[in-house]
């Protein structure tokens, strides 16, 4: 399976808010060792969010997905998600329990008013759904199917997702860890590179070969990051490789080595 986040909203598309969850989310993953496989930024577009969501669905991935699980006509998550699996939506009890305490201790009157029944839809989850905690106002998001519905508020997203993170997801911790081993070389081209990328990933299952070009480096200038990837046992092996078979006359720099989550080009 993948893991996936899914950023959510026209204010984010538009520029009218800059995005803070991907390198957030990044943080949250590395400290538990953890890879994130994609990232999808969708506006709040029905037939796009319902497509989205049943790709995801139908590749069997988990997905962390921020934003439109509001009440407002511009919020659709809810309803595209329910959409994707072909199922109503329907009210949670206990989302109903959660919001209806939330109006009582905001002072919001009394639950039955036209507003107050209007707040009940933001527990209107797709059938089957379980609740996710909110300790900010007690307005819960949703999971289901492995893919988990937060707000698009950050003060609110963040511990919800910390939550996900360590219950339903803590048996992933540990899992998408990678180990990076890469030189920097100058005096090549990337065309003169690829054969021997090539080479390796033929010969050490689970490796990718990376190439990170530059130009305007403060201290090595122009030349090139190459490198593997994958689980620490394969790595060492194909990066001797690589180091073994640069091409002659090429020129290269210490060997760096680092955590895929902590790579800095």
């Amino acid at each position: 399976m993948g893991l996936g986040l899914y950023i959510i909203g026209d204010e984010i598309l538009s520029g009218k808010r800059q995005d803070k969850h991907f390198s957030h989310v990044l943080g949250l993953l590395a400290a538990r060792r953890m890879r994130l496989n994609w990232v999808q930024y969708l506006g709040d577009d029905p037939a796009l969010l319902a497509a989205a969501f049943a790709a995801s669905f139908g590749r069997g991935d988990v997905a962390l997905s921020c934003g439109g699980i509001g009440a407002t006509p511009d919020d659709h998550t809810r309803q595209s998600a329910a959409q994707a699996l072909g199922v109503p939506l329907e009210l949670h009890p206990q989302a109903r329990e959660l919001i209806q305490q939330r109006i009582r201790d905001a002072g919001l009157g009394d639950v039955d008013t036209a507003a107050n029944r209007q707040r009940l839809q933001m527990g209107m989850f797709p059938q089957g759904s379980a609740i996710i905690p909110n300790p900010y106002n007690r307005i819960p998001g949703f999971s289901i199917r492995q893919h988990f519905f937060v707000p698009g508020f950050p003060v609110m997203a963040w511990p919800m997702l910390e939550w996900v993170l360590d219950g339903p997801l803590a048996h992933l911790h540990g899992l998408g860890h990678q180990v990076e081993r890469a030189v920097i070389v100058r005096n090549a081209l990337e065309s003169d590179l690829t054969p021997l990328m090539e080479d390796i990933e033929r010969r050490f299952a689970g490796i990718k070969v990376f190439s990170l070009p530059s130009v305007d480096h403060p201290v090595w200038g122009r030349h090139i990051e190459l490198g593997v990837k994958g689980d620490a046992s394969v790595v060492e092996q194909a990066f001797a490789y690589l180091r073994e078979h640069l091409p002659p006359g090429v020129w290269e720099d210490a060997p760096i080595s680092t955590d895929s989550h902590q790579t800095s080009a």
